[in-house]
């Protein structure tokens, strides 16, 4: 068993295209019509055959209260690594990316949390 794809929800596909892909930098892999949406995935460009992140539209009646929750309580909807999170970060402030955590050091582990203009926080790590 191995993980292939994993989601987002998300409450704009295009808009998360354009934020996933010019923001943070990965890679459009599958854009296929599916009904009133899209199967709509990114990869990483370090990874273009590993996983695939699905931008899955938020349109269940769960879906909104779920994500207004999580952020109303400073939780990340999901992590993903990088090399250096103070670099980063600096990098996606650049680029307009409002951040609810600057980064900050944990001891094992380094984080920050940004706003990803769907309706989520995303965290981003990197070991020491």
């Amino acid at each position: 068993m191995r993980i292939n794809i994993t989601s987002v929800l998300v409450d704009d596909q295009a808009k998360a295209l354009a934020f996933y892909t010019e923001k943070l930098g990965f890679i459009k892999k599958t854009d296929v019509p599916a009904g009133g949406a899209r199967w709509l995935t990114v990869v990483s460009p370090a990874n273009p055959d590993g996983v695939e992140l699905l931008l899955e539209p938020d349109g269940h009646p769960a879906a909104g209260p779920f994500k207004k929750a999580l952020v109303d309580d400073g939780i990340p909807y999901t992590q993903f690594a990088v090399d250096d999170v103070y670099a980063e970060v600096e990098r996606l402030k650049g680029l307009g990316v409002e951040f609810t955590q600057e980064a900050t050091d944990l001891g094992p582990v380094v984080t920050a949390v940004f706003d990803d203009t769907c309706g989520n926080l995303i965290q981003i790590a990197a070991m020491k």
